[in-house]
């Protein structure tokens, strides 16, 4: 951890949120006129997507399972070597996972290189005298037995559905945007449980605070469900590992978001229409306090 170079993990996995809280971070930023050095966690993974295909049927011949969410695809080792570096300098080198032809269009302009979707651009400097780091992915907060990315963080944000509606989001966005089949997406998700419970799952228990939305429509079944449920279908639970830490005032919390409530002494559920701008004005004296702190 470090006040003058400060860190910033959220953590979740491909389709719970982690855009909402990112675009969150984005307004505060923005507002408060922060320089953010931005990491991608798709970035750190082993493979690009051609090779990534390659290892898993190897590991497939040899009865393993290979996933995105475990340690033999993703370079841990250079994830918590960054960390390490930002916090005790401010510098590092980051790199890009391209997704579509789009961001392979905006990265070959940007660099004079011919990438395709699925592969990584080269390794460059972050940018010098940012704030603090940012870090949206996978595993911000990841311990192993030989790495501990989370030692290094100063705030953690969890984001996560209940499982079932995790699973939901997944089926549809595979099948409906890339055409995977009802088999493959299962298959998918059985491939990667085991990485998932022991990689994955454990940082929620690390983070400073969850978002966590539940849906208040029938999802047991999520393998037959045809559609995702709304933010207006759902509760979100927020929940402060320590609200002392962060000087949390819930009574505050509870005034400014309408149809909130407490459930626990430590946890506020807020309706899912309003989960941006709870994070928003829950996240932003944090922020603001931790600028201080690098001014002292």
């Amino acid at each position: 951890m470090s006040k003058k170079h400060p860190i910033i993990a959220v953590t979740g996995s491909s389709g719970a949120g982690t855009t909402t809280v990112k675009r969150a971070f984005e307004h505060i930023f923005r507002r408060d006129k922060i320089s953010a050095a931005v990491i991608e966690g798709d970035s750190f993974h082993r493979y690009d997507r051609v090779a990534m295909k390659a290892a898993m049927a190897e590991a497939s011949a040899r009865g393993e399972n290979l996933s995105h969410f475990g340690p033999a695809a993703n370079c841990f080792d250079l994830l918590e070597a960054l960390f390490r570096e930002y916090g005790e300098s401010g510098t590092g080198k980051k790199r890009y996972y391209i997704h579509s032809d789009e961001e392979a269009r905006e990265h070959n302009a940007r660099l004079g290189t011919a990438l395709k979707p699925g592969e990584f651009t080269p390794w460059e400097d972050l940018p010098a005298h940012t704030d603090l780091l940012f870090y949206e992915g996978l595993h911000g907060l990841v311990v192993t037995e030989e790495y501990h990315v989370a030692r290094y963080v100063d705030l953690g944000i969890g984001v996560v559905p209940i499982i079932n509606l995790e699973w939901i989001q997944k089926i549809q966005r595979d099948n409906l945007e890339r055409g995977y089949s009802a088999e493959a997406i299962v298959d998918t998700i059985l491939r990667r449980m085991p990485d998932y419970v022991r990689y994955i799952t454990p940082q929620f228990s690390l983070t400073d605070i969850n978002f966590q939305r539940v849906p208040t429509v029938d999802t047991s079944n999520p393998f037959i469900a045809r559609d995702i449920p709304t933010p207006d279908e759902s509760f979100v639970i927020i929940r402060f590992r320590d609200p002392k830490k962060f000087d949390i005032d819930f009574q505050y919390l509870l005034a400014m978001i309408h149809d909130s409530f407490m459930s626990r002494p430590n946890t506020i559920v807020v309706p899912g229409g309003k989960m941006g701008f709870a994070m928003e004005i829950i996240l932003q004296p944090i922020i603001e306090r931790m600028m201080e702190a690098r001014r002292v």
